[in-house]
């Protein structure tokens, strides 16, 4: 795999990731943003891809513990190489489905950002972006059960996606016992519809569900706004509730 070197958070992360074909977006680093860690706490992963994730929510919260787990060999092994070079060492890859691998414990919080290229959708030209984005109703559904049964009694769920993939995530959450307490809108400009969303909920938690204000991600003239840089450049929290 031919990889390109760069960095995260402002240049707190080293991190390299495929020259071509799945590179890493905004999401992982704003989905680490949110996670309400602390040291000592374990935390889950699934698709961690090279690792972005992992490496920005372990810069953010020293001495937290994370698993990511990616099905792609070449993608785990380069998450593993992205930790080591950073010097992370309560970070551990796992190589195989989220569905079927067999985790090491229970967990204080789960994250992810799930495939959401339908599959009626037109394939990528690449077979591992195919593979990395291509996802379905019933795929979601097994993620969220998956990693809402990792969890401990109040342990935290956080999900990235779509807007058009709410409904179908709400529903899956309730299902397993996870409920959506929380609904966080990252507007891509003020004015303008949610592509993405945040989605929050707690293992067996009673929570009705809140519609928060979210975050504008760009000004007017397409630069960050300030929120977003703070998170994006200097290893910023995104508190969820306020």
């Amino acid at each position: 795999m031919v990889t390109t070197g760069g960095h995260l958070l402002g240049g707190r992360v080293l991190y390299r990731q495929p020259a071509s074909g799945f590179r890493s977006g905004i999401e992982p680093v704003l989905l680490a943003a949110s996670i309400p860690a602390r040291a000592g706490e374990h935390v889950l992963e699934a698709g961690t891809g090279a690792g972005a994730g992992v490496l920005c929510l372990a810069a953010r919260v020293p001495g937290v513990r994370a698993v990511g787990v990616e099905m792609q060999p070449a993608m785990a092994d380069l998450a593993t190489a992205n930790a080591r070079d950073n010097g992370l060492t309560e970070i551990d890859i796992i190589a195989g489905r989220i569905e079927t691998s067999p985790l090491p414990s229970l967990f204080d919080h789960a994250m992810a950002n799930p495939p959401y290229h339908r599959t009626d959708g037109s394939a990528s030209p690449d077979a591992a972006r195919e593979t990395a984005k291509r996802g379905s109703d019933l795929l979601i559904q097994a993620w969220i059960a998956r990693l809402s049964a990792a969890l401990r009694p109040r342990g935290s769920l956080t999900l990235i996606l779509p807007a058009s993939m709410v409904p179908v995530s709400v529903t899956a959450m309730t299902a397993s016992r996870c409920s959506c307490a929380i609904m966080f809108p990252l507007w891509p400009k003020a004015g303008r519809p949610a592509k993405l969303v945040l989605l929050r909920g707690l293992k067996d938690g009673r929570t009705p569900m809140g519609l928060m204000p979210g975050l504008v991600l760009h000004q007017p003239d397409g630069s960050y706004s300030p929120a977003a840089r703070a998170i994006l450049a200097d290893a910023a929290a995104l508190p969820l509730s306020g």
